[in-house]
């Protein structure tokens, strides 16, 4: 008997050991997974929002103020909504504290209000969350009085640093440094801005934005809306160029639009839609062409592929309507396409009814959510070389525009909405930042 008591004296303490050790582990692994994603989920509406294309008037105009300074930042409540949701609960039960704070660099987060940092922050944005959950519950540890009660009062947390990244370095005047997006759609539009007199989107020499700022708040390209048509003549087998007729002329300026060509498709698109697969140019616009390098400021960044007709000979709903209206569910037949209210700053993004996210039940039409199919990435080139000539010229890619579509109409026809701007010089030769978008958001938290 005496054995058997010291036996389950040791059996309770080995569980205790496992058990409630373990259940603390895990509790601090799902802590940290809370924290990766509410960091992440800042920083990516930081990107979207278009804070890094002002950085050096931010404070000014109230860009930074509205993202995340003030009492209750916007950036702050999406990150603590998302660090105590559900699927981010730790032990079961929402994170007890969640803190958010902002800084710029590698140092990681240092401050509530963002509105106090100075220019950097708006180049090389970082912000910091910690989750803590606290009073964990114990089931075997209590029986030695080690802890009082089920509830041990012992408590865990993790913190998580992310950065959105704009390389076009405009708080410094450039920086010369290269990006790489890995998920781009196939429309190569001049380095134009139809808004802003035909003025450029980047500088070409630096890659600083060109008109900085947000035209909802007093002038900017953030905010922008505009239309991408084709250069090309409906019913012909070839992207032949409106303005000339002839195939090597370059896209243009029209009014309020940019006419963008087609760009090669060098692969296979990866997470290709089932309703846009009548060839690579369509899987690319309906899924992602993740194949194709487009490293913007390289030579040689991209090519144009004018053996594609984006408007379909002959047909209404060409391989651009067919391919967007699957991407943005935009059609009755596909329930109906996110919309942003870009009014008001910041801007909000409300579900649609075609919006997996609604089809699945996990919220409602009209919610506000923080991401949908409708932000794409689109590459802009340099437009001052000349005509292009022959059927698949190169064109070197010198930024890239992150848009929210907002319609297509039957003719290919794209209503944009400008959400971010990035840009480098046509001669940037340091390796790219790599992203999928044009201002890369990635976790920095040191392992």
């Amino acid at each position: 008997m005496a054995l058997v008591a010291l036996a389950l004296a040791t059996i309770i303490a080995m569980a205790a050991l496992s058990i409630d050790i373990g259940t603390l582990y895990q509790a601090k692994a799902e802590a940290q997974r809370a924290a990766d994603a509410a960091a992440l989920t800042a920083a990516r509406l930081i990107s979207i929002s278009g804070l890094t294309g002002d950085p050096t008037n931010g404070n000014a105009d109230g860009t930074w103020a509205a993202i995340c300074g003030g009492a209750t930042p916007y950036a702050s409540q999406a990150a603590i909504k998302l660090a105590q949701a559900t699927q981010n609960f730790v032990d079961a039960a929402p994170a007890s504290t969640v803190t958010v704070t902002y800084g710029a660099g590698a140092a990681g987060g240092a401050k509530a209000d963002c509105s106090t940092l100075g220019a950097a922050f708006g180049i090389n944005p970082t912000v910091t969350v910690t989750v803590k959950r606290t009073n964990l519950p114990i089931f075997f540890a209590h029986i030695f009085s080690l802890f009082g009660g089920t509830y041990s009062g012992i408590s865990v947390s993790a913190t998580a640093t992310a950065e959105a990244y704009n390389p076009s370095a405009s708080g410094s005047g450039g920086g010369n440094i290269p990006v790489q997006p890995r998920c781009v759609k196939p429309w190569i539009i001049p380095n134009l801005d139809p808004d802003n007199g035909g003025a450029t989107f980047v500088s070409t020499v630096d890659g600083s934005i060109t008109n900085k700022g947000v035209l909802v708040l007093g002038s900017g390209v953030i905010g922008e809306t505009f239309g991408l048509t084709s250069d090309c003549i409906p019913g012909q087998a070839n992207c032949i160029g409106v303005g000339t007729g002839m195939i090597s002329n370059p896209p243009i300026r029209v009014g309020n639009n940019v006419q963008y060509v087609p760009a090669l498709v060098s692969g296979s698109a990866g997470a290709a839609l089932s309703c846009a697969t009548a060839n690579s140019y369509q899987q690319a616009i309906g899924g992602c062409d993740q194949t194709t390098v487009y490293a913007c400021g390289t030579l040689n960044g991209g090519q144009v592929n004018l053996n594609e007709n984006p408007v379909n000979p002959g047909v209404l709903t060409g391989d651009t309507a067919t391919a967007v209206a699957c991407l943005t569910q935009s059609s009755p037949t596909y329930g109906g396409a996110d919309t942003l209210v870009s009014s008001t700053y910041p801007f909000q993004i409300q579900a649609g009814l075609g919006n997996p996210l609604v089809a699945q039940g996990v919220v409602n039409n009209n919610d506000i959510i923080t991401t949908s199919n409708s932000i794409v990435t689109v590459p802009i080139y340099d437009s001052t070389v000349g005509p292009l000539v022959g059927s698949q010229p190169t064109v070197t890619i010198v930024g890239f525009l992150q848009v929210f579509i907002n319609r297509v109409d039957i003719s290919g026809n794209v209503n944009v909405t400008v959400l971010n701007v990035s840009g480098c010089s046509n001669s940037a030769t340091s390796t790219p930042v790599n992203g999928t978008s044009p201002v890369p958001v990635r976790l920095i938290t040191p392992p």
